[in-house]
């Protein structure tokens, strides 16, 4: 869990400061984007959650697979 709970750490900084990016680049999206505002707050969450939910398997999953090796079994190999 302290993976993911890192991993999260990051992923939520990323969006932070991705979130920030794209807000001050709206004036320049605007003319690129056709029925959709520029700062529609609903792309804004839906691009938010599946990053996050990205960032958790790419986490979790790995480090559940890690958690099932017998780490005196992998020693002892090396």
């Amino acid at each position: 869990m302290i993976v993911a709970s890192l991993c999260l750490r990051l992923a939520a900084a990323g969006l932070v400061c991705g979130g920030v990016a794209a807000l001050a680049l709206t004036r320049v999206l605007a003319s690129l984007l056709f029925e959709v505002d520029a700062t529609d707050p609903a792309v804004f969450g839906a691009a938010a959650v599946l990053l996050l939910g990205v960032v958790v398997a790419a986490a979790c999953i790995p480090a559940a697979r890690a958690s099932r090796i017998d780490p005196v079994t992998m020693l002892r190999c090396e």
